[in-house]
């Protein structure tokens, strides 16, 4: 625990040196609607606690939830597909890598089209922004398994099915919770993206609906919410790391 605080006190310094910088900047301005204090911004969220944490963060979170979930089975489906068939990397490889190159602002009205103000489009854009993070590391670490451990057990009548349990996925599993630690701040993005563009809730609606307003922290006051929520899911995912992969926890 000590070791932790430690290792946190410069990032945690800089922090505040940071708001502190932000605070004197937004007073001498004096334009709370462009760039309001950081005192501003914590008494609005303070006045806006109610519609903020009983309606717009639980809408949010089932984006995001939802999103995260399918990303993950869509991601890990293609890694493994991609790394059992050289004819299957070929053809599925640059297909992902496109889909990266068009742009969300331009994609995500159109899912608003399609499927309306409803959850699944924001979903959508969810997926579509965070499932590349985790094919391609996870396609990475199952490729980084030694082949010649996964001959000898070859020698030894070790099937694929097996091979891939006792070999690649062992080998893959430190790269699946990098993919997941990057996967959980991208997804919360796409779902306030999407809400930003066309929604009925949550916090990126909010966030939006604030800006017409002139409502300079009231923009802000969601903004915060989904970056603490960003940072404790990310801490979750990283217990959960230091758990089940033991070794990179003692080496580090």
């Amino acid at each position: 625990m000590k070791k932790a605080c430690k290792a946190n006190l410069p990032a945690l310094i800089f922090l505040l040196a940071l708001l502190m910088i932000w605070q004197a900047g937004a007073m001498g301005m004096n334009a709370s609607y462009i760039l309001p204090t950081p005192l501003e911004i914590l008494q609005r969220l303070w006045e806006l606690r109610e519609p903020l944490f009983t309606v717009h963060l639980p809408a949010t979170m089932t984006v995001t939830a939802i999103g995260l979930a399918i990303s993950l089975v869509l991601g890990l489906a293609l890694a493994v597909a991609m790394d059992a068939s050289d004819m299957v990397r070929r053809m599925l490889y640059p297909v992902v890598v496109v889909s990266q190159t068009i742009p969300t602002t331009a994609i995500a009205p159109l899912f608003v089209l399609w499927f309306g103000y409803g959850i699944w489009s924001k979903v959508l854009v969810t997926v579509l922004i965070t499932f590349f993070p985790i094919t391609i590391t996870v396609y990475d670490g199952l490729r980084s398994a030694k082949t010649e451990m996964a001959e000898l057990l070859q020698t030894y009548g070790a099937t694929r099915r097996e091979i891939f349990w006792k070999i690649k996925a062992p080998c893959a599993l430190p790269y699946f919770f990098s993919a997941i630690k990057m996967a959980v701040p991208m997804s919360i993005i796409g779902a306030a993206i999407g809400e930003w563009l066309g929604a009925q809730s949550g916090l990126g609606y909010f966030s939006r609906r604030m800006m017409t307003q002139l409502d300079g922290a009231g923009v802000f006051a969601p903004i915060v919410i989904l970056s603490v929520t960003a940072m404790v899911a990310v801490g979750i995912v990283a217990l959960l790391e230091r758990k089940f992969v033991r070794w990179r926890g003692e080496s580090s």
